[in-house]
């Protein structure tokens, strides 16, 4: 213990630093062709990579100049022609408007196919409660009774059934529901589009978020359509619960967007 308090009580010995003063002035006074052609190699190379860097760079900052530089971006003036006019931006409420009632035709289609599969359940559930009737050894029914409440409610719904067939629900719901995700997806991206090239932003709001809020829920709905293929009631009630969310959204749009529509008519001309 005492021989390591003596070593610590000892001074600790500074280590000496080179002198480079000396060195570098006795470089000074050799001759030019014994000093090296890259004595300044460091320097010279960092400004060379600078270069490449900056060659390097304009690309790309020339491709993305119009999304960082707002200024750039706008669209005003008829910088865009067409695009930018009072034809193009009507079509979006236009479409939409039919596609609202597209949807609300759509969901009577589907509900219709439901009533298709469900209503066999019924007349399965009705054939389980029929009670047999006594037949002679010849096979022929034992009496003439009329026929049963359960039984005239079992030939009730199997006309309405042969009736809905007839309908072909099933490929008309398919059919429509195609042509809403199409046109719907298409005309959405389309709006939010149009509107950048009237005003070279977008407007952050009900309108936008229910708008990209409809075209999730289509996809995610139509997503759920392979399982319903294979019988899934849990996907076919999501499918039905996504749809109804769907339609309280579009109706939720009518009222905002008939303001857009309006500031269109202001601030645009045809065509």
């Amino acid at each position: 213990m005492a021989a390591t308090l003596c070593l610590l009580k000892r001074p600790i010995p500074m280590h000496k630093q080179p002198c480079t003063a000396s060195k570098l002035q006795s470089h000074s006074n050799l001759p030019a062709s014994i000093i090296p052609q890259n004595a300044n190699g460091p320097e010279k190379d960092f400004n060379q990579t600078t270069q490449r860097l900056k060659s390097a760079y304009l690309p790309l900052i020339a491709t993305a100049l119009p999304f960082l530089d707002s200024k750039a971006a706008l669209a005003v003036e008829g910088e865009f022609g067409l695009l930018e006019g009072r034809t193009l931006s009507l079509v979006h409420p236009v479409v939409m408007g039919g596609l609202f009632l597209c949807t609300l035709w759509e969901g009577y289609l589907g509900w219709q196919w439901r009533r298709v599969r469900t209503i066999q359940n019924e007349i399965n559930e009705l054939k389980k409660q029929v009670k047999p009737v006594p037949v002679t050894p010849d096979g022929t029914p034992a009496s003439d009774a009329p026929p049963s409440p359960v039984e005239t409610k079992i030939q009730q719904l199997t006309e309405e059934r042969k009736e809905l067939l007839k309908g072909n629900f099933r490929d008309r719901h398919f059919n429509v529901g195609s042509v809403l995700l199409g046109f719907g997806v298409f005309t959405s991206i389309g709006g939010g589009l149009n509107t950048w090239f009237r005003t070279g932003k977008l407007f952050p709001g009900p309108h936008l978020f229910g708008g990209a809020a409809i075209t999730v829920l289509w996809a995610a709905a139509a997503s759920l359509v392979p399982a319903m293929q294979k019988g899934s009631e849990a996907a076919r009630n999501l499918h039905i619960t996504l749809n109804v969310l769907n339609v309280l959204l579009f109706m939720s749009q009518i009222p905002t967007g008939f303001e857009i529509v309006l500031k269109v008519l202001e601030f645009t001309k045809w065509p």
